[in-house]
């Protein structure tokens, strides 16, 4: 592991925390647009009635998570930022900010387009770029690459939980975005 110290010829505070804002907050206005809530009504119906895996956390932990999820990203691009630039300082913030694009991303597959499949196959993508992040930052700032970890582990569990949705839900009709969902679901029944 490297030891340069945060701030030499790295962003200054105010700009790597500006950056961090903008990246992190560009994609949670993205994933805010696409979330299944009353605000939503034809999002939030699709998704709740999709049959879900027996595992799938209950609707209020997605809320309580994804704040501690996005400050650990927040803190470890923040900590990358601060850096010396350098191959494997842009590497890192590379991953960093391909992970944090394809959250939102993978918000308007899944809630509004109702793509299933490709849906889990970029959660999945999303899991690699989160593992490739933290093995890059760890040889270069150690905490940055920590505070990716819980990221990385939930990214891990939510391909298996898209996976879980996509084979549950194989009737899904992509291109309307409606769904092929049991009969007594069903808004003709």
């Amino acid at each position: 592991m490297k030891e340069s110290s945060p701030g030499r010829s790295g962003a200054s505070p105010l700009m790597a925390a500006a950056i961090v804002a903008g990246v992190l907050g560009a994609s949670a206005l993205l994933g805010r647009r696409n979330a299944p809530e009353p605000g939503h009504p034809s999002i939030d119906r699709w998704y709740h009635r999709l049959r879900k895996p027996a595992y799938t956390p209950p609707d209020a932990v997605f809320g309580l998570i994804w704040p501690v999820l996005e400050t650990g990203m927040a803190v470890g691009g923040y900590r990358l930022l601060r850096r010396m630039p350098s191959p494997e300082r842009n590497a890192a913030l590379t991953l960093w900010l391909g992970t944090s694009a394809m959250i939102g991303g993978w918000t308007e597959l899944f809630f509004r387009r109702h793509a299933l499949g490709p849906s889990t196959v970029a959660a999945a993508a999303m899991s690699g770029a989160g593992v490739a992040y933290v093995a890059t930052a760890a040889r270069l700032d150690r905490p940055a690459a920590l505070a990716g970890l819980p990221l990385t582990a939930w990214l891990g569990f939510a391909t298996v939980l898209a996976n879980g949705v996509r084979r549950r839900n194989r009737g899904a009709d992509q291109g309307s975005g409606g769904i092929a969902l049991p009969r007594k679901l069903s808004p003709e029944s």
